[in-house]
């Protein structure tokens, strides 16, 4: 049994924000009230600190099977446990990539050996996501998968995307959709504007996401299935997400902190500023932060996309896309959203949490009988992110150095600490 005693709970669905305890038992909330007491109870003292159901990160990139120099489960989920993240969503770009239940299944199995937080995988679209023919999804979701994606490429027809969205519509699974226009896209390496001419780096425009976000809610409105888009970047993307939802179409989306702190005028010849998609315009990134505002972006997600340090050591062309992400994503909430205004703590919160597990069809939240994953994290505590000192094996981030106020303080699932700061 554990006792946390003294915490500020946050809980966005109940909308609970009260100084109260929380008792853990047999990985589970046990009960949740002032005052608790439990004789035999381990006591976790959260006075000061904010108590909130378990973070659930929709988008990472844990590597394993095949890429295990740049990251492991094992590695990634301590990193994530760092993060405050109680569960984390494996996109299946891997290398065989997720397309069968054998695969699933190996994930399932090495997440349970070795991971130090829940592992929901994701699984393709298409067999070896090569947009030809959908894979076998039925097959995936007896064996754990919880979405699927073609995740580092858009379905490629809308034909095809057509097809996953009825099929999964009937398995009750979400499609994850990476929205990219590849005849726009192509040889790109940062947001098409200004900033490209000038470092005379080919550009990306904003358009090829919003063409095929487009393309996307008015085939979720056309089917009535869930599309959910990944890693939203454009003021237009946005504008599609919005009119499907109030068309009534069951579309979500979700936003990295990359892209709502930063923008391509940060972009310098450093390829820890490559990510797919690239970094936008301040006005795409006002808009982002409007949505997260309005209630139009759904989830707060990382993209975690650890490499090899090796393969980020070259030119800026050759360099792969992406940056790690599980123990910056809160702080940047907190600094970039919440100690600017921008957005109250509670529905930062929902972002991480309740908003999430909506997206996947759950409920997350703290109450008796409920999973004993909670995150607890400080507002106002004061450190420094040193990304030699992650667990990841990866260290290819624009963050690293970087001063916080605010951080995770302690990470449980199931009722067990997995991670506790210093």
């Amino acid at each position: 049994m554990l006792l946390i005693k003294n915490g500020r709970v946050l809980d966005p669905a109940n909308r609970t924000d009260a100084t109260l305890d929380v008792l853990l038992e047999d990985g589970r909330i046990a009960k949740v009230g002032p005052g608790l007491s439990a004789a035999g109870a381990e006591t976790f003292d959260a006075a000061g600190l904010i108590v909130a159901p378990g973070f659930i990160d929709l988008h990472c990139h844990l590597r394993e099977p095949g890429q295990e120099l740049s990251e492991t489960i094992e590695t990634g989920t301590r990193a994530a446990a760092q993060g405050g993240f109680t569960a984390v969503c494996c996109m299946p770009n891997t290398n065989t990539v997720n397309d069968s239940a054998s695969v699933t299944r190996g994930i399932v199995e090495r997440a349970a050996a070795g991971g130090a937080v829940r592992v929901w995988p994701i699984g393709a679209v298409s067999i070896g996501s090569k947009g030809e023919a959908l894979a076998e999804i039925a097959a995936m979701k007896d064996a754990g998968i919880v979405a699927v994606s073609d995740d580092g490429k858009p379905v490629a027809t809308a034909r095809l995307m057509r097809q996953a969205l009825e099929y999964c519509d009937a398995l009750g699974l979400p499609v994850i959709d990476h929205c990219e226009d590849a005849s726009l896209f192509a040889g790109g390496v940062m947001r098409e504007g200004v900033r490209s001419v000038r470092l005379g780096l080919k550009g990306i425009p904003a358009q090829s996401e919003s063409i095929c976000a487009g393309r996307d809610a008015e085939l979720a409105v056309l089917t009535g299935a869930r599309l959910h888009v990944a890693h939203l970047s454009t003021r237009g993307a946005l504008d599609h997400v919005r009119e499907a939802k109030r068309g009534g179409a069951p579309v979500s989306c979700e936003v990295t902190p990359h892209h709502f702190t930063l923008t391509d005028e940060d972009v310098r010849y450093d390829t820890n500023y490559k990510m797919n998609p690239p970094l936008g315009s301040r006005e795409d990134r006002d808009a982002i932060v409007e949505g997260l505002a309005d209630g139009s972006v759904d989830a707060i997600a990382t993209d975690h996309a650890p490499h090899h340090p090796a393969s980020k050591e070259v030119e800026f062309d050759r360099a792969p896309f992406g940056i790690i992400g599980f123990e910056t994503a809160l702080a940047l909430g907190l600094s970039e959203l919440v100690h600017r205004g921008k957005i109250s703590l509670m529905r930062m919160v929902e972002l991480f949490t309740t908003g999430p597990a909506r997206v996947l069809g759950i409920e997350r939240k703290i109450a008796a009988g409920e999973p004993g994953d909670l995150t607890i994290f400080s507002t106002e505590h004061e450190w420094t992110f040193r990304a030699a000192e992650s667990p990841s094996k990866s260290r290819n981030t624009p963050f690293d150095g970087r001063s916080f106020r605010g951080a995770p303080m302690a990470t449980f699932v199931a009722g067990r600490q997995v991670w506790r700061r210093g």
